[in-house]
């Protein structure tokens, strides 16, 4: 039985309990919520971790942080070095995409020392199986796919991205269109490119009936990519991303009916005055499924700052409804993060969640910062350093202004210290 199964039935999980708790809502409520497919519980029946957490409607907005190897870096240590400094830094998953070395190794040992949940891009396993052989994707077996993908999700993995939305007529319309960055999405140009060199319907479309049966099976919940999402601010919102969008809704209410979690994927780089549209926009064609977001980032000119970027359209993403932030790291366009851009990356984007909530009204969110506000009026460093969001950073700062116990330059015109005589 599912998540979604035993929520449609009043019958409430261990899972449920324990999030009810967490997140302070009843579990009639959650169950409700679950049932209607407006939020997910990405835990795959064949793996167990400490940290089992919840995704949609009234729920803590929640961020994920990508790691995995590189055909130019396949080492593994690197990765599980990331792995504990992303997990250290308050993200609520990781996702593996790996697309170098041994990648069934390092998501064993990603699954086995990870306290959050873990997602995946099965697509990429196929498709650097072929590159090392010097085959072109577009030479992918269908079949190969599925069984990779079901190999996958009996290994543990919580959550996959399959770009079920790229149809043969979505990529004819995505052709026609004057996009000036293309498509983006690595899964979607794979499959993009597979549809036009064989001539066939996308597979994860297609045979759309098997790969739920497949994630029914794992209690595997289905992140459903957005293969064209825009990836510079001026393709934001055309025709080819919510066409996209539009089948997602179609493909995650298919999903519900067979008793399987779907969340769908957003954009992407989209202009700050775009950004509330397309939360609504998505809740509205997606029956409200939870959203999970890549940024969005609504400049294309700061790289370098791509995960300070990535937090102001988090924040008003978050606002306005999306569920799930993936973090962007300063290396995001430039390089493979080391694990300073993985910690920077989560820090930002916790940052930008924790400001979704607060607009959201989620308990709990503007009291930490009410009890922030008391402790700087009573110049209570430890009190202010138990509640930063990154505390190191804070207590690492504060240090150098110690001997005066201030927080600037102020010294002896301290406004706080000058108001409380």
């Amino acid at each position: 039985m599912t998540q979604l199964e035993a929520a449609k039935l009043k019958t409430p999980t261990e899972e449920m309990k324990k999030i009810a708790q967490d997140e302070n809502i009843e579990i009639e409520e959650l169950m409700t919520l679950i049932s209607q497919g407006k939020i997910v519980i990405p835990k795959n029946k064949n793996r167990e971790f400490e940290k089992v957490m919840a995704i949609g409607k009234k729920m803590r907005t929640k961020i994920n942080a990508n790691i995995g190897t590189s055909g130019d870096c396949p080492t593994y240590e690197r990765e599980m070095e990331k792995l504990k400094v992303a997990i250290d830094a308050g993200a609520d998953s990781v996702m593996d995409l790996s697309t170098g070395g041994d990648l069934d190794k390092i998501r064993k040992m990603i699954l086995e020392n990870s306290s959050v949940m873990v997602g995946a891009v099965p697509i990429y396993a196929v498709a650097a199986r072929l590159a090392e052989k010097d085959m072109p994707t577009h030479k992918m077996d269908g079949d190969a796919l599925l069984k990779s993908i079901e190999e996958q999700c009996r290994q543990g993995i919580d959550y996959i991205t399959v770009h079920c939305g790229v149809t043969k007529e979505s990529v004819a319309r995505m052709d026609r269109s004057n996009r000036i960055c293309g498509i983006v999405s690595r899964g979607g140009s794979i499959l993009a490119d597979w549809i036009r060199k064989n001539g066939k319907e996308n597979p994860l479309f297609e045979y759309y009936d098997d790969l739920l049966d497949i994630a029914y099976k794992y209690d595997v919940t289905l992140s459903l990519g957005d293969g064209f999402r825009p990836g510079a601010i001026a393709d934001a919102t055309d025709r080819g991303q919510i066409d996209e969008l539009i089948i997602l809704g179609e493909l995650a209410a298919r999903a519900k009916e067979k008793n399987v979690q779907a969340m769908i994927e957003g954009p992407g780089h989209v202009p700050l005055n775009q950004i509330q549209a397309n939360m609504i926009i998505q809740k509205r064609l997606c029956d409200e499924a939870p959203f999970y977001i890549l940024g969005p980032l609504p400049t294309d000119i700061a790289p370098g700052y791509d995960h300070i970027t990535s937090a102001i359209g988090g924040a008003i993403a978050g606002a306005a409804g999306a569920d799930f932030l993936c973090y962007v790291t300063p290396a995001e366009h430039l390089c493979l993060p080391d694990m300073e851009d993985v910690r920077e990356g989560v820090i930002a984007s916790k940052i930008a969640a924790h400001i979704a909530d607060i607009a959201k009204g989620y308990p709990g969110a503007m009291e930490r910062d009410i009890q922030m506000s008391i402790y700087r009026k009573n110049l209570d460093w430890e009190g202010m350093f138990s509640l930063a969001i990154d505390p190191v950073r804070a207590r690492q700062k504060f240090q150098k202004n110690s001997d005066v116990n201030s927080c600037t330059m102020c010294g002896k015109l301290c406004a706080v210290n000058i108001d409380r005589k």
